[in-house]
């Protein structure tokens, strides 16, 4: 392919409505414009990326034994309806009416469509297990779009969904899915974790995510040496605090006028944050309830939202703090509260001689210990981990941290949406029972942009070879020249040939400029031809991913050679 005939709008100046590495390279890069806030177009070096993506992870899906599809962008709202997420997706849901008025959305996710389907056609365990994928765009009308394609609008998505008879089979084919999906971050050159993570809005018994390590991560990740991962709502950990026996004092009443936050009360009783008992009032599906955490935690709305089995879990307000606490806002306290549900960290009741709010104006109590003083109905983890927590696996490290970037997602859905849609097959037996679902999926089109965060220089983006849209430039120093234009065209024929992509950049331009140009748009391999090099019968051969400074001189056919070991062609 020849430059001068590509679609290849590079530019050398940083888009000012850009705000993270990968956004301004692709666009500096003419892969991508920006058409409006969340949708962008793909132009030809964008898509060629994009479709290589594709094409690593269709090749493993298939060799997991994937039937490929392709569903509707337009959904009905009775499907919705019927598994309760009409409501649940909340504004991020984008609807639409037709002239009939009947209404609609466009796939922000395809679990009702797909199920819907199957449960028209399986009727037998003979019919299972087996296993759906579609590559499909998504919308999700996101409030603050960001990022570029990391969090657009509108997205190319991969979506896969298993079927079973049973949770035993599920969980064998959730373990190859796993398998798969860390085949194809390996194959696109992550450096990357699998994590446990919170199922959200899909729903099911487990999830994993597959994170790529990149500091301009959206989530973080906690996470030990000995294998154990979790994303920030997920996340477990052993107390780290461990407290010396102590006398129990008698409860005292403490005036703490201008002060109601744990920091300020700290520092006014000279205690560690450790020793103090945070409560706080949310609303669960619009109901009152009580949080207590240590101090030094925050409270992991996620786990609180799942351990109660929530569509909604939020902090109460004003009114309802004073209304269940009989107290302003920062002095609630656990002692003496009545006829609300008390859900206590397991941070908190081994708290001695704990410091807490009194349920009274500018009062805190001390010396405040579990079940002596107060009690909680549900005693559970719902802490946000932090640096110095212990892992729950080996019980030994500390967590590490890490910012991370979610480019998959797998899932045990069960029978979520079978129930709710009513997927049924009927076993050996002539019973009639409901399918169990998997749930699998990437994002293709932030997959592009992960890779370019983690993997960039000053000059531009760095590819790795499965997925840049050409593996090899071969830059003539003058296209016009014969013999330069003939050991050009001959070195692209032997290359394409053998089944790469090729890119010639024939522009009457400077070297400067066309070197530029190869290392902003990252193909690894550049091959430069000039009429001096010629007369030794040399070529340049430069690395995108090594020290500029390293260039090999090659012949023509051993540049060839080269190129095709290094590919295995």
């Amino acid at each position: 392919m020849l430059f001068s005939k590509m679609l290849i709008p590079t530019l050398r100046e940083t888009p000012q409505d850009t705000d993270i590495v990968s956004a301004k390279l692709m666009i500096r890069a003419g892969m991508i414009r920006k058409l409006m806030s969340g949708f962008y177009e793909f132009l030809p070096l964008g898509l060629k990326a994009l479709r290589k993506v594709e094409n690593i992870i269709r090749e493993e899906m298939n060799k997991a034994g994937g039937q490929e599809i392709v569903l509707p962008l337009l959904f009905p709202k009775d499907l919705w309806l019927q598994t309760g997420r009409w409501n649940v997706y909340g504004k991020e849901l984008f609807r639409l009416k037709d002239r009939k008025e009947s209404e609609f959305c466009l796939a922000p996710t395809a679990e009702e469509t797909i199920t819907d389907l199957v449960r028209k056609e399986v009727k037998s365990y003979k019919q299972l297990p087996f296993m759906l994928y579609q590559f499909g765009t998504k919308f999700r009308d996101e409030i603050r779009p960001r990022f570029g394609v990391m969090r657009s609008r509108e997205f190319l998505m991969k979506d896969a969904y298993s079927f079973h008879a049973d949770e035993a089979d599920l969980d064998v084919y959730y373990k190859q899915m796993y398998d798969v999906y860390i085949n194809i971050c390996k194959r696109c050159g992550f450096k990357f974790r699998s994590v446990e993570a919170a199922s959200g809005a899909i729903g099911g018994s487990q999830s994993c995510e597959f994170m790529v390590l990149a500091d301009t991560g959206e989530e973080e990740i906690a996470w030990c040496n000995c294998g154990y991962g979790a994303n920030s709502e997920k996340a477990e950990s052993l107390v780290a605090v461990s407290y010396q026996e102590e006398e129990l004092f008698d409860m005292q009443e403490v005036l703490t006028p201008e002060v109601c936050a744990v920091s300020d009360v700290s520092k006014f009783l000279n205690l560690p944050y450790e020793k103090f008992i945070k409560t706080m009032v949310y609303l669960a599906d619009g109901s009152p309830i009580v949080v207590l955490v240590r101090g030094d935690y925050d409270v992991n709305e996620i786990k609180l939202q799942s351990l109660l089995g929530a569509n909604e879990v939020v902090l109460a307000d004003e009114q309802t703090i004073n209304f269940v606490t009989k107290s302003p806002k920062g002095f609630a306290g656990p002692v003496g509260l009545k006829d609300v549900k008390i859900i206590a960290d397991i941070s908190v009741i081994e708290i001695p001689n704990a410091v807490t709010g009194a349920n009274k104006k500018k009062i805190h109590i001390k010396n405040v210990n579990y079940n002596r003083d107060y009690s909680a109905d549900i005693v559970a983890d719902i802490r946000k981990v932090k640096k110095g927590d212990i892992c729950p696996k080996c019980k030994k490290e500390n967590l590490k941290f890490s910012r991370g970037i979610e480019i998959g997602h797998i899932f045990k859905v069960g029978t979520k949406y079978s129930k709710s849609l009513n997927a049924t097959y009927l076993d050996v037996n002539g019973k009639e029972n409901l399918i169990v679902m998997g749930c699998y999926g990437i994002g293709v089109t932030r997959i592009l942009a992960a890779t370019i965060e983690q993997s960039h220089d000053d000059n531009g983006i760095i590819w790795p070879d499965n997925i840049a849209p050409f593996e090899v430039v071969i830059v003539p120093i003058n296209y016009a020249h014969e013999q330069t234009k003939e050991v050009t065209n001959k070195i692209y024929r032997e290359l394409s040939a053998k089944g790469l992509d090729v890119l010639i950049d024939d522009r009457d331009e400077r070297a400067g400029i066309k070197f530029k140009d190869a290392d902003l748009i990252g193909v690894p391999y550049r091959i430069t031809i000039g009429e001096k090099g010629l007369l030794n019968n040399a070529v340049e051969l430069k690395s995108r991913a090594v020290d500029k400074n390293a260039i090999k001189l090659l012949s023509p056919q051993d540049v060839i050679n080269e190129i095709l070991k290094i590919y295995n062609k």
